[in-house]
């Protein structure tokens, strides 16, 4: 089976800076550190040495996960807090180095865009994040799309809950990232009078023992946090709320000591799943859908999404469809479902017949998809070959659909003859015979995939791993996310 692409994921963070060469199930392949600074040069420096070393043929696009306002479509870093990189044209210079497109996102919409396809968020269709860390990133879910406003919205940190509060990074009092970051627990615990060194593993120990000024620090960086959330849940009434970065596991247990008391936004909370990997998972995955579109949860939230499983005739993209479709619950339109009953009413026909209902199926199909709901996701089985490449884009275009993802799936001339004489006698009349036999082997030698969009190879002699290309396909739709 030819070798899938990879990604480079880097995540800059106030502390760390992390990059990772991931696949396209979402695998960290290799990865890397570095210490992050506030100077915006040397995090570019430490940055760029990281992706020369990751950096292989099989990698096809870097993403990187930025702190704070980042517009995703212009590839802009507008503005940071801890690590401010608008400075520095970043994009344009790791694609000058590498020669391979770079996108950039918000670090916590990277991260959400991974728990929405790997981790806690899967399986949910609205959810909001907070990332714990030097500072706290944010980024909502909604119906399966990052939520943006004009370019930067999801800055949940920023939420305001003490307006007499410290003075915030942004410019504002009592932004929630005062209060409880990593940094604002630091505070709390320096001006309680313990020493830097103790952990936050430690106060909660304390805390067990009955030592009541670790719970009063645990409180302080707890209750605010709980304001937040609530505030978030009023707002945007997500399924789940998840804590991510380095200190969500511990802030989603601080809040043991400040439960939800509001009976209108009451919300599950939840620690990620994916832990310190999150950023890099995400921001590689999102840069392995750069060919399909800028960023993957940047277009328009009306769009219709097809799954275009391509390949000649037995090539074995029926099984793959089917497979798909029980995984996923996306409806199914073949080429063959579609012409199979018009044969059956019609009786025999010649080759020329065949090819003109081929060509009507076709525009059914579309028809179909042009009908549905906006924002459905359809699985269409065809061979996209038999007809010129503009009938596709024209089809597309008329049924409102945007984003397109590929499966290929092939097999020598010699297997696909085997296995089309095999099935013969069930072929109905009008199919091609025998005799088309000699012309599929020939057929096989020069199909091609349409290469629209994120591509997943598939050698159908091999064992099928139908599990592995739904999470890819998971991954691709995260920006629809």
């Amino acid at each position: 089976m030819p070798q899938q692409s990879t990604a480079v994921g880097i995540d800059i963070g106030g502390t760390n800076l992390r990059a990772a060469r991931v696949s396209a199930t979402g695998e960290i392949l290799e990865r890397l550190s570095e210490k992050s600074a506030p100077d915006p040069e040397l995090v570019l420096g430490r940055i760029t040495d990281m992706v020369r070393l990751l950096d292989a043929p099989d990698v096809a696009a870097i993403g990187v996960g930025v702190p704070g306002r980042v517009d995703a479509h212009r590839h802009a870093v507008l503005s940071g807090g801890y690590v401010n990189l608008a400075s520095v044209a970043l994009a344009q210079r790791l694609e000058s180095m590498t020669g391979k497109p770079v996108i950039l996102d918000n670090d916590c919409n990277m991260a959400l865009a991974a728990e929405m396809v790997l981790g806690a968020g899967k399986g949910h269709d609205n959810v909001a994040m907070f990332t714990i860390g030097t500072g706290i990133g944010g980024a909502v879910v909604q119906n399966r799309r990052i939520t943006r406003g004009r370019a930067t919205a999801g800055q949940l940190g920023h939420i305001t809950v003490d307006v007499d509060g410290e003075v915030c990074a942004c410019g504002r009092r009592g932004c929630v990232e005062t209060t409880s970051s990593g940094t604002a627990l630091g505070r709390h615990i320096a001006r309680a009078g313990l020493s830097p060194d103790v952990t936050v593993d430690q106060l909660f120990a304390r805390d067990a023992d009955g030592d009541m000024k670790a719970r009063g620090i645990l409180e302080a960086w707890a209750r605010p946090l709980r304001a937040a959330i609530d505030t978030t849940v009023a707002m945007f009434d997500p399924d789940l709320v998840l804590l991510g970065g380095g200190l969500g596991l511990a802030a989603h247990r601080a809040l043991g000591h400040a439960p939800a008391l509001a009976p209108w936004y009451q919300c599950p909370v939840q620690p990620a799943r994916l832990g310190d990997d999150a950023g890099v998972i995400g921001a590689a995955l999102q840069a392995l859908l750069a060919p399909a579109s800028t960023s993957l949860s940047v277009q328009p939230g009306r769009a219709r999404r097809a799954v275009l499983v391509n390949g000649i005739p037995a090539s074995g993209k029926s099984t793959v469809s089917r497979g798909i479709a029980d995984r996923t619950g996306w409806p199914l339109l073949a080429l063959d479902t579609v012409k199979n009953p018009f044969l059956e009413i019609l009786g025999g026909a010649d080759r020329e017949f065949n090819r003109t209902l081929g060509r009507a199926s076709y525009q059914v199909i579309w028809s179909l998809v042009g009908d549905a709901p906006a924002d459905s996701t359809f699985i269409v089985d065809a061979w996209f070959g038999f007809q010129p490449r503009q009938v596709l884009e024209d089809h597309l275009r008329d049924a409102g659909v945007q984003d397109t993802v590929e499966i290929w799936c092939h097999a020598p001339g010699e297997v696909l003859a085997e296995r089309y004489g095999a099935r013969l006698g069930e072929r109905l009349p009008g199919h091609p015979g025998a005799a088309y036999i000699p012309e599929l082997i020939e057929l096989a030698k020069r199909a091609e995939p349409l290469r629209r969009g994120p591509l997943f190879d598939v050698d159908t002699t091999q064992p099928i791993d139908l599990d592995a290309i739904v999470v890819w396909l998971r991954a691709a739709m995260a920006g629809d996310a």
